[in-house]
């Protein structure tokens, strides 16, 4: 089943707290709602984001990797190339060398994005340290409409973030 990521800022914890409880009336599973609010103001029983969500460890770690893989590549063609002394290379040292590359790459941006804010989630950042809570919902595509309906008949207070680009995994 395919899912689109919603994403709503609330005004207050109060709202998060009304918006949960409408959420789970309209029979959304709390397991694909996620808020965040600034520091620990959150209460424990209200499905809060995770560090995943909330840093830039997955964007990094894949640029990281891309870039990682790139540098190995070119630098398995040149110890091919021109081999060290007396060591003969064989193809499979350029493959290696990107492999290295790669898994190198992600593991050292990641370390670095892990204690960055989420760059998708960005421009929330103001109205988190305002005060207010971000929702993100992530919902079978039949039910956004009635979702998006929801929240402009009940909570006229909640503003709409956007959603997710839809990128498929086959262009």
């Amino acid at each position: 089943m395919y899912h689109r990521k919603l994403y709503f800022m609330l005004p207050d914890i109060g709202s998060a707290r009304a918006m949960l409880d409408e959420l789970l009336l309209a029979r959304i599973e709390e397991r694909w709602m996620r808020f965040w609010a600034r520091g620990d103001t959150l209460p424990d029983d209200m499905p809060g984001a995770n560090f995943w969500q909330k840093t830039d460890l997955v964007h990094g770690a894949q640029s990281g990797a891309l870039v990682g893989a790139a540098i190995g590549l070119l630098g398995g063609f040149l110890l091919v190339l021109f081999p060290p002394q007396g060591i003969v290379l064989q193809t499979a040292a350029v493959l290696a060398a990107a492999l290295f590359g790669a898994l190198f790459g992600g593991w050292v941006a990641g370390m670095v994005a892990a204690a960055i804010p989420n760059s998708r989630l960005r421009e929330f950042q103001d109205g988190i340290e305002r005060g207010e809570v971000l929702l993100i919902l992530d919902i079978p595509y039949a039910r956004v409409a009635r979702v998006e309906e929801l929240f402009a008949r009940r909570h006229p207070e909640v503003r709409f973030g956007g959603t997710d680009p839809h990128t498929p995994v086959f262009p």
